[in-house]
């Protein structure tokens, strides 16, 4: 079945159901199968056609989803567009696209802009899937903590796939109201938000920012997505209001591992809605743990849980051998939904691709009962409100400065964003390196999202035995509060 048509089926099936509720608005999925086929029909007639690619920069609304899935039923590649890119990111981003559709006053020379509005929308074409399997029908960049952003392009196949693993696996009633909040560009959102459409759920986008937890009995929400540290605030509020959390059938935190122990706090606090996921953009979700898991195995708390239906894990060691359980090693992963490759980068897809299988540039280890425990990172990275950013780049950043001689950034957890860069720096001779200012060297070359929560000038660096500098000692500094 050729993508999305599960989806356009799922919406002709129950038209009078609500779709989206909007604030006040609800949206019936009669109404939403009409605005795809609106949209199918205003973008051919601006000359969209297959495979072209065509940003998508909108708002979280039913309008946004329902233009993205025209574009893709026209055999279009949909390009998500995250709000507020420096421009040099924006333009990567939007490399190779033939228009941008958007609700706002986006605008970037040399792009054609489509905006939603009358015009885009006053003729009807019956939506019917042009994509062939092997053509690319989504590209989700990352943060560009790079340098520049990393274009994870999925195949229609692979789209195809996300729907064939939720079909008759969801428990009734999971996906009754599924809360969608923050961006369409977020691939994981945007997947839960189709699982809910594809389960007969309504999707529930609230007003201004979700308030957790009061959000969820507020709206009625039976399952919605967090990051770790928006999972620490919520338990701040559980330990000293009571919020009725009974209705909730499925919190999924992600982003990053959830400390041991205030996993089983929230095992504890909120119930057995509560699943800790690991997944990536690339591959989509990989691992889920459960409470009944860890009832059963206490050991597992510190695990991401066992693999999901569809999915393979090996861990392996630096020459690409796989090792018993019990080792670490990095961890690879084969699933059908994996992405094809980084868009405009065959080298990066070369070197994470392999044979069928995805590096995920994780450390981890398997116990004997195919449980998952993540242990460190290949790559050097600092994981920030469940945002991936490089601490090469940000280090090369600050390296550059002319009252910077050395520069070194480490990840900490942190209770706020689940983890932070602290940046330390050395000198240049002769100079009094201000942090103020190298922050907002970071904020200008990269985005505010890979800025370091701290910047400490150190007369020299700890080096390990191995000669290399000491990053373990560095961050023993941070956690120390030195």
């Amino acid at each position: 079945m050729a993508f999305p048509q599960e989806l356009l089926d799922s919406l002709r099936r129950a038209p009078e159901d609500v779709a989206f509720e909007h604030g006040e608005r609800r949206v019936r999925r009669g109404e939403v199968l009409d605005l795809v086929g609106r949209f199918v029909a205003g973008l051919r007639a601006a000359g969209v056609r297959a495979g072209d690619g065509v940003g998508i920069a909108t708002g979280v609304t039913p309008e946004g989803w329902a233009a993205q899935v025209a574009v893709q039923t026209l055999g279009a590649r949909a390009v998500g567009v995250r709000e507020g890119l420096p421009a040099a990111h924006l333009a990567a981003v939007l490399d190779g696209v033939a228009a941008v559709v958007t609700d706002g006053s986006f605008q970037l020379p040399g792009v054609r802009v489509l905006r939603i509005g009358a015009e885009l929308l006053a003729e009807y074409e019956e939506p019917v899937p042009c994509g062939r399997p092997e053509d690319l029908g989504w590209v989700v960049f990352t943060s560009g903590s790079t340098g520049a952003p990393k274009g994870v392009a999925y195949r229609f196949d692979a789209l195809g796939e996300f729907g064939i693993e939720q079909r008759g696996k969801t428990p009734e009633g999971e996906y009754r109201r599924f809360l969608l909040f923050g961006t369409l560009s977020s691939a994981v959102m945007v997947l839960h938000l189709q699982a809910c459409l594809l389960a007969g759920g309504t999707v529930v986008i609230p007003a201004g920012a979700p308030d957790f937890p009061w959000v969820l009995p507020r709206l009625d929400i039976t399952a919605a997505l967090v990051t770790v540290p928006r999972l620490y605030r919520m338990l701040d509020v559980l330990r000293r209001e009571q919020v009725d959390l009974s209705r909730l059938r499925a919190l999924t935190v992600a982003g990053s591992p959830v400390e041991p122990g205030l996993l089983a706090e929230g095992f504890e606090r909120i119930g057995s809605s509560l699943r800790q996921g690991y997944g990536q953009t690339e591959t989509g979700k990989l691992t889920v743990l459960y409470r009944g898991d860890v009832a059963e195995h206490p050991e597992a708390i510190a695990s991401v849980g066992l693999p999901c239906d569809g999915v393979s894990v090996e861990v392996r060691d630096a020459a690409g051998r796989a090792v018993p359980a019990g080792v670490s090693g990095e961890v690879f992963v084969r699933a059908a939904r994996a992405f094809a490759g980084y868009w405009g980068d065959s080298a990066s897809s070369r070197s994470v691709l392999v044979d069928g299988w995805v590096r995920t540039q994780d450390i981890g280890r398997l116990d004997e009962r195919g449980f998952l425990y993540l242990t460190g990172r290949a790559r050097d990275v600092v994981i920030v409100n469940a945002v991936i950013h490089y601490t090469g780049p940000i280090e090369r950043v600050l390296a550059s400065h002319r009252e910077v001689d050395q520069a070194y950034v480490v990840a900490v957890p942190d209770e706020r964003t689940g983890e932070a860069a602290h940046a330390f720096v050395v000198a240049a001779p002769g100079c009094v390196p201000d942090p103020v200012r190298l922050r907002e060297a970071v904020a200008a070359e990269l985005g505010e999202g890979a800025v370091p929560a701290s910047v400490t000038v150190v007369g020299e660096v700890p080096v390990a035995e191995s000669g290399k500098p000491d990053k373990g000692a560095l961050r023993g500094m941070v956690v120390r509060g030195a």
